[in-house]
C-alpha cells in the first residue's frame, strides 16, 4: 500500500530545527521532499560532534528521507532551477525572512504566477500582522516571550530557565505539518477548482497558543475568576520522588489513584476524613500539601519496592533514566523508535524512526539524510524537463 503522501512533492527552503522536523514528518509520510540548500549548507549540518564533516547529529535527525539540492540562490542561473522545481511541487515551505524571499523573487506573489495551485507555507518568528513582525526568532527567544522560563522560576527556586529541549523549535514544527495536510486535503477536495494557499505559521504565536491552553486559568473569564497559571503543574513539589535508593516518576491523578495510595501506606481514613484528597478541585486547591504528602511516604521505602505495589495498583509509575539509559532501553527495544541507519557510503549512526503504529502503509523514516548537494544532479536533470509558466 503506497504511503499517505506518496506522489506528493515538498520543496524545502528552510534550515535549522522548526521547518526541518517539519518536513522530515512530511517524508516519512511518503512525500518527495527536495531540501534546498546554499553552497555552505544547513547551519545545523556542524552542529554537534561529527565524524564526517557537515554531518552532524541534530542533521542526521531531522533531514532522514530527503534530496539535497545545493542553490546559490543568489547566481542568476539559480531562478529557473527553483522555478521549475516550484512548478513540479505540491508545497513550498520556508522559513527565510520575507525581505530575503522577496529580493530572490521567491515571495507568494511572485510564486502563484507560476503555479496558481501551490501551497506557500511562511514558517515566521511573529506573524507579520503582530508587534513584532520581521524580527529575527530562535527557540531560546520564543521560549522566554512565551513566559516558559517565569513558569520553570514560580514551580522551582525563582529562577528563570529555559526547558533544556528546542521545545519552540518542535512544537511549531508539529503544528507546521499539520498545516501542510490540512491543506493538501483542502486542494484535494475539489481539484478541478483548486486554489492556491498562502498560510502563515509564527513561532511567538502557536507557541503562546500552546502554553496558555495549561495556564489561562482564572483569566479564562471575563472579569477573571482568579490568576492565570495552573496550580497542579506550578507545586514545587511536583518533580520526580526521592525513594530509599534512588528517584522514581509517579503521578496520582484520579480519585480511584488517590485512595489507592492512601490504602497502600496505612492511611485509608484519611481518605474519608480528610476533604483535600477527596476531589480533584480539592486536590488542586491543596497542591503542595497532597504532593508533600506523597513526597513524604515514596522516602520510605527503595525504588523496586514501589515499582511493585503501584504497579499492582494499577497507578502508573517508572524508574527515571538518564538520557544514555534511554536511549540504550530504546534500541533494545523491538518496539523502540531507536534503530540504526546506513547512509549512501555506508556508514552506520544512531537514529530515530516514526513511533506511530498504523496498520496499513506504516510511515518509514527513509534514507539517511542527505550529504550536502547529494542529489544536485539527479534533480537537475528531472527538473530539466520540468516546464516553467
Amino acid at each position: 500500500m503506497a504511503l499517505p503522501l506518496s506522489g506528493v512533492r515538498i520543496l524545502d527552503l528552510t534550515s535549522v530545527i522548526m521547518g526541518p522536523y517539519a518536513t522530515q514528518m512530511l517524508a516519512e509520510y511518503g512525500a518527495d521532499v527536495i531540501k534546498v540548500e546554499p553552497p555552505e549548507g544547513d547551519i545545523m549540518r556542524g552542529m554537534g560532534p561529527v565524524r564526517e564533516e557537515g554531518m552532524g547529529p541534530v542533521f542526521l535527525n531531522l533531514n532522514r528521507g530527503k534530496r539535497s539540492l545545493c542553490l546559490d540562490l543568489k547566481a542568476p542561473e539559480a531562478a529557473d532551477t527553483l522555478l521549475r522545481a516550484v512548478a513540479t511541487a505540491d508545497v513550498f515551505i520556508t522559513n527565510m525572512r520575507q525581505g530575503a524571499l522577496a529580493r530572490l523573487g521567491l515571495g507568494w506573489e511572485d510564486l502563484k504566477r507560476h503555479h496558481p495551485k501551490l501551497i506557500y507555507v511562511f514558517l515566521s518568528g511573529f506573524a507579520q500582522d503582530g508587534p513584532y513582525a520581521g524580527r529575527p526568532a530562535y527557540d531560546d527567544l520564543i521560549q522566554g516571550m512565551v513566559g516558559l522560563p517565569a513558569l520553570v522560576a514560580a514551580a522551582g527556586d525563582g529562577e528563570p530557565q529555559y526547558l533544556p529541549l528546542n521545545i519552540a523549535d518542535k512544537t511549531v514544527g508539529l503544528f507546521a505539518a499539520q498545516t501542510v495536510l490540512a491543506a493538501l486535503l483542502q486542494r484535494s477536495r475539489d481539484e478541478a477548482h483548486a486554489q492556491g494557499q498562502f498560510i502563515e505559521v509564527p513561532m511567538f504565536e502557536t507557541m503562546a497558543n500552546f502554553v496558555l491552553l495549561d495556564h489561562m486559568a482564572g483569566a479564562s473569564f471575563e472579569p477573571p475568576l482568579g490568576q492565570p497559571g495552573n496550580p497542579r503543574l506550578l507545586s514545587r513539589y511536583r518533580k520526580p520522588y526521592r525513594t530509599q535508593d534512588g528517584w522514581l516518576s509517579t503521578l496520582l491523578y484520579t480519585d480511584k489513584h488517590w485512595e489507592s495510595f492512601l490504602r497502600l501506606v496505612g492511611q485509608e481514613a484519611l481518605w474519608h476524613s480528610d476533604p483535600r484528597f477527596r476531589t480533584m478541585a480539592s486536590r488542586t486547591q491543596h497542591i503542595d500539601a497532597v504532593y508533600a504528602f506523597v513526597e513524604q511516604h515514596i522516602a520510605q521505602h527503595p525504588t523496586a519496592h514501589w515499582l511493585e505495589v503501584l504497579l499492582a495498583a494499577d497507578i502508573p509509575v517508572a524508574r527515571i533514566p538518564g538520557v544514555e539509559a534511554l536511549i540504550r532501553e530504546l534500541r533494545d527495544s523491538e518496539s523502540g523508535p531507536v534503530r540504526d541507519y546506513a547512509d549512501a557510503r555506508g556508514h552506520t549512526y544512531v537514529g530515530l524512526e516514526p513511533a506511530a503504529r498504523w496498520l496499513h502503509a506504516q510511515p518509514v523514516a527513509g534514507r539517511a539524510a542527505p550529504r550536502l548537494g547529494e542529489h544536485t544532479e539527479e534533480l537537475l536533470r528531472e527538473l530539466a524537463a520540468a516546464p516553467v509558466s
